[in-house]
C-alpha cells in the first residue's frame, strides 16, 4: 500500500510531498521520498526503484493505493503493468480506504520530535530517514503483537516469540496462580491482513 502525505514548510502555503510505500502484512517501510512535487513521475520512479531493489517477481505484487492524480495516471498504471502489478484502488469518494497508510502518516506527525514545519527540503528528508529507520527497527507496533516491522518483514518475528514463549512458560510453572485464564501465548503478528 502507499500514498503520498504533505508535510508543512517555513513558508506559508509552501508544502513537501512524502511518498511512502509500506508492506501490508508488516507494515515495513519498502521506499518512501521527499518531492517538492506530486505528480506519477516521481511515483514511477519510487516503485520502479522498490520493485527492482526488492526483486518482486512478475505477478507477484499487489499494490493498493487511492485515486489521486499519481495513482491512477496512465504511465504510472503501464509502468505497474509492465511488471505484473496488480492495482487496486480505493473506492471513489472513500477518504478511508487506504487505512494503513493513513495510520502510518498519523504515526509519524504524532511523534514527539515532529518539527511540524520544515526548514528546507534537505531537513524533511533528514527528519524523514531518522524517523523511517526509527519505525522499521525500534517501534514495536501493537498491530504486529509488538514486533518490529523489520522483525515482522524478515521473518525474525519467529524466533522472538519463541524466546517470548520460554519466557512465559517459565513464569506460569513459577507462580501458576498469576495467570487465571491459564497459560499465558506469546503475541503473534496477524496469519492475514486486509484490505476492506
Amino acid at each position: 500500500t502507499w500514498d503520498v502525505s504533505k508535510l508543512a514548510t517555513m513558508h506559508r502555503g509552501v508544502y513537501l510531498s512524502l511518498y511512502v510505500v509500506l508492506d501490508l502484512y508488516s507494515r515495513y517501510v519498502v521506499a518512501w521520498m521527499v518531492s517538492r512535487k506530486e505528480n506519477s513521475a516521481l511515483a514511477q520512479q519510487l516503485m520502479q526503484e522498490a520493485v527492482a531493489r526488492y526483486g518482486v517477481a512478475f505477478t507477484r505484487l499487489t499494490v493498493h493505493q487511492d485515486r489521486g492524480a499519481p495513482m491512477t495516471a496512465r504511465g504510472y498504471l503501464d509502468l505497474l503493468a509492465e511488471f505484473g502489478v496488480t492495482c487496486g484502488h480505493s473506492r471513489p469518494r472513500a477518504s478511508n480506504d487506504n487505512p494503513t497508510s493513513e495510520a502510518q502518516f498519523n504515526t509519524l506527525k504524532y511523534q514527539p520530535d515532529y518539527p511540524g514545519r520544515f526548514e528546507s527540503i534537505d531537513h524533511a528528508r533528514r527528519w524523514c530517514e531518522d524517523y523511517f529507520t526509527w519505525y522499521n527497527h525500534q517501534h514495536h507496533h501493537s498491530g504486529l503483537g509488538f514486533y518490529t516491522p523489520t522483525q515482522v518483514f524478515t521473518g525474525q518475528w519467529q524466533e522472538i516469540a519463541n524466546i517470548r514463549q520460554t519466557t512465559l512458560d517459565a513464569q506460569y510453572q513459577r507462580h501458576p496462580e498469576r495467570f487465571v485464564h491459564g497459560p499465558p501465548k506469546a503475541a503473534q503478528p496477524p496469519s492475514e491482513v486486509f484490505i476492506n
